[in-house]
Parts: structure tokens; sequence; C-alpha cells
């Protein structure tokens, strides 16, 4: 008779630990239970992964990532996944994505995942909020604003990129992406921290380098991994601008020389919210930010010009007619002939369009939202896709086609907007856009008016979901016939 208790009661212990089981997994799919709120549709995946490896599926088009593009077409343009240890709602919809940039502060606020975080600091101006956020972008606009971008880096972006092209001429193969990266991270170091890093090799390039392979990828932080190498590139960073801090600071005398010494009065003024954690991962951020995302927009406008002979010849012509107007040819770019530089802007903006370099933001809402008969509750992680914008047929006419005219007869999306969201948007707005800008249109006019270019190899464009070249854009500089 006990025995036959004891078989029963443990027939009853495997029966609710099977219903326990069971409700666990059927509140996995479902996110929750009836009396809940009516929440977008979507699928958590599997336990612990979620969605995580078929976000990170490499895809080789120009159009929606076939991640998006199948939830989109299943569940419609906002809905739930799970990835890489987050639940987040998406938004495929231009509009509410423009509704949570533009009410941040008031019902959304900013939110990065932890692996994010684990690249640049806790205390970077990505997560600095209300009046903290807007000082430092003050203090980061002393060196990217309109002023500085005309009387100094008009000029220091003209001569680092003449000396570079001179470089590619002695080279039989150049690969786009790197070259360009450096070239750009070596004005942005000047400036910053007055680092010189052609006179180190590129070492200080070199762990940026690691960053950016390692930032979308999967974070899984062991040995081999792009991740762990990203971290170890961060770790490298960290350590030598907490030495130059130190030094700095320490130093008998000190004239204001670069960014870095901005940073320091900042510190030192009385009442001062800047740390010292605050102002090293401002200037890792600073010197990340400033050159990779450039880089890779150069790279898919070369890339795109190679494949329309059309775009190339009147770009080509614009740069050539405003060298025609000087009385040197050789003479410096100014400022006025670079705001004349129309057409290059549209190529520069439908190059952005299409490599989609920000490929997610991210926000956290404060509040419950109502959107499409659904609630995103308080507290829920939004994911924005820029490119479900910019792969808008009832905006853009065949949306994956390279069609800079398109630009014609339209404002210049100053500020961002709905449709446009290479550079974030509202109190968001990437502070170094005119910059990258410039950076682009500058490189252009000095390629364009003197050499020519052949592909070697490379030139594959795959979306990982960030745009990379796997394997490289590699061409031959020649001098212009």
């Amino acid at each position: 008779m006990a025995m036959a208790m004891d078989h029963l009661a443990a027939v009853l212990v495997a029966l609710a630990l099977a219903t326990l089981l069971l409700r666990l997994v059927l509140g996995w799919r479902r996110g929750g239970g009836a009396c809940e709120p009516r929440l977008p549709p979507g699928s958590r995946g599997l336990p612990l992964v979620g969605e995580t490896l078929e976000f990170f599926t490499a895809s080789p088009t120009l159009e929606l990532l076939p991640f998006f593009k199948r939830r989109l077409e299943r569940y419609g343009p906002i809905f739930r996944t799970s990835l890489v240890g987050d639940d987040l709602v998406v938004s495929l919809d231009p509009e509410f994505s423009a509704r949570v940039l533009q009410q941040e502060e008031r019902a959304f606020q900013i939110w990065y995942p932890s692996s994010f975080m684990r690249v640049f600091g806790a205390d970077n101006v990505i997560t600095a909020l209300g009046p903290l956020h807007r000082h430092i972008r003050a203090l980061m606009l002393r060196l990217f604003g309109p002023e500085s971008l005309r009387l100094a880096l008009l000029r220091d972006v003209q001569r680092r990129a003449r000396a570079e092209l001179r470089s590619w001429l002695a080279q039989p193969d150049v690969e786009v992406r790197t070259a360009t990266s450096m070239m750009i991270f070596g004005v942005t170091a000047k400036k910053l921290i007055s680092h010189d890093d052609a006179a180190s090799q590129g070492s200080l390039w070199k762990c940026f380098d690691a960053c950016t392979r390692g930032l979308l990828s999967f974070p899984l932080c062991v040995p081999g991994t792009a991740f762990y190498q990203c971290m170890q590139g961060r770790k490298k960073v960290m350590k030598m601008l907490k030495q130059q801090l130190g030094e700095r600071r320490n130093a008998a005398e000190r004239e204001a020389v670069d960014f870095f010494d901005v940073v320091i009065d900042e510190m030192d003024r009385p009442g001062s919210e800047m740390s010292e954690s605050i102002a090293l991962d401002l200037l890792f951020l600073m010197l990340f930010a400033s050159h990779e995302t450039t880089s890779i927009g150069l790279t898919a406008i070369l890339k795109f010009l190679t494949d329309n002979p059309k775009a190339l010849q009147e770009l080509a012509e614009e740069h050539e007619s405003i060298q025609r107007r000087r009385a040197d040819p050789d003479s410096e770019v100014t400022w006025e002939e670079y705001k004349s530089m129309e057409f290059t802007s549209h190529v520069i903006h439908e190059a952005l369009r299409l490599a989609n370099i920000a490929p997610v933001v991210f926000r956290k809402a404060k509040q419950d939202v109502q959107i499409n008969g659904y609630t995103i509750p308080q507290g829920s992680k939004i994911m924005i896709c820029p490119s479900a914008a910019h792969m808008n047929p009832k905006v853009y006419e065949d949306p994956s086609v390279f069609n800079p005219w398109r630009w014609k007869g339209t404002p210049e999306p100053v500020g961002g907007s709905k449709d446009f969201m290479a550079f974030g948007g509202c109190v968001r707005l990437c502070v170094g856009a005119d910059f990258a800008k410039l950076q682009m249109s500058i490189f252009l006019h000095c390629l364009l008016t003197k050499y020519r270019w052949k592909v070697i190899s490379g030139g594959t464009m795959v979306f990982y979901p960030g745009l990379r070249f796997p394997d490289g854009f590699h061409i031959h500089l020649l001098p212009k016939d």
C-alpha cells in the first residue's frame, strides 16, 4: 500500500512538473497571459538565444533584410522578437519610428543592449539624459560644429585626402574601406587627442577596427570570436586614454590644443558632472564614431559609382566645373565651393540610404504606448529599423536601385526625417553628420579631379545586419588622362 501511494505521489509530482513546464513554454511563446494588454504579435523564438541566429544571418541584397521582411509579411510592421537575451518590440513603421524619436525624453528614452554598452562604456554620451546630454553635445559641437568645419576641418580634411590619394598611386592594390578608414581616423585622432596614428603604424586604428568588426557580431566574449577581439581593442584604447588623461592633468603647464583639453577643462570646472569615466567613454565614442561609418559610406559610394557610369560622369563634371572656375586649379576648396556641390550631396544621400550605415536604433518606452490597436507596455525595449523607411516603395520608386537623381528638387534632409534616418534624428541626431558629409564630399572632389580607378576584386556588399564588404573592395588608382 505504501509503495502504491509512493508511486501515485511520484506520478502526481511528474504531472505537476510537466504541467508547469508546459505553462512556461506556452508563456514563453505567447509572452503573457490573457489578462495582459494586447501586445504586438511575434515570437520569442528559442529559450535564451531567441531569434538571434537568424538576425545575424548575412544577406547579399540591398533590400530589407530577410529577417525583417519575413516578419513584416507575417505580423505587420510592428512585432515582437527576442535578440541576444532581450525581448524587443521592432518597428518597421516609419510613422511610429519617427514618433519614437520625436518623443524622446517624454514617452521614450534612450536604451541600448548590454553588448553595446560593454563596447562603448556605461558612462558614454549615448545614454546620457536631459541636461547632461545637451551639455556634452554642446561640447562636441565645438569640434564638429559649422564654425569648426568652415575654419579648420575643411582645410585639414582636404590636405589629408590629397596626401592619401597620392600614396595610393604607388600601390598596386588599395582596399578602399581600410584605406579610407585609416585616412579619416588620422584626421579625427589628431583633432581629438593630438595622436599621429601614422607614426605608430596605425596601432590605435587597429584597436578601433577590431571594435568595429565585433560591435554587431554575436556577443560571445571568448577568445577567437569577433566580440572578444572587440573588447580587447576597447581595453587597449581605454588604457592609453587613461594614461594620457593623467599625464595631461598633472602637467605643470598645459595649453588647449585639442578636444582632450576641452574635456579636461570641463572636468576641472566647479560643479561639473564630467567624471573621469564619462570623459574617457566620450573620447572613445568620438574616436569610434567619427571615422567608421564615413569610410563604409565612401566605399559604398565608390562601388555604386563604379556600377553606374552615368552617375560617375555627372559627378566628375560637377567637380571639374568647380576646378575650372578657379584662378589656380590646384588651390584648396573654399567653403562656398563645398556648399555648391549639389549632385555630390544627392550621391551621398542616395548611397547612405542604400548602405544603411546605422542598421538599427534602440529606445525604451517610459509609459504604456498605444499603436495600431496594440499596447507597448512601459519598460518595453524598442528596436527601430531605418532601412524599412529607406526601402519604402511608397516614398522611393524602385527603392533598391541606386538613383541619385531622385533627390533633385527635394529639400536636403537636414536633421533627419521619417523617410531618411541615416544619421538618426531629433535630439539624438548624429553630432558628426555634417562632418561626415564634408569628408565624403572633399574626398570625392580630390579623387575625381585628378584620378580614375580600376576595380581589381571584391565589391560584394553584405548586410550582417550592418553593411560589410567581406572580400573588401580592391582598386588600382591611376592618374586622370
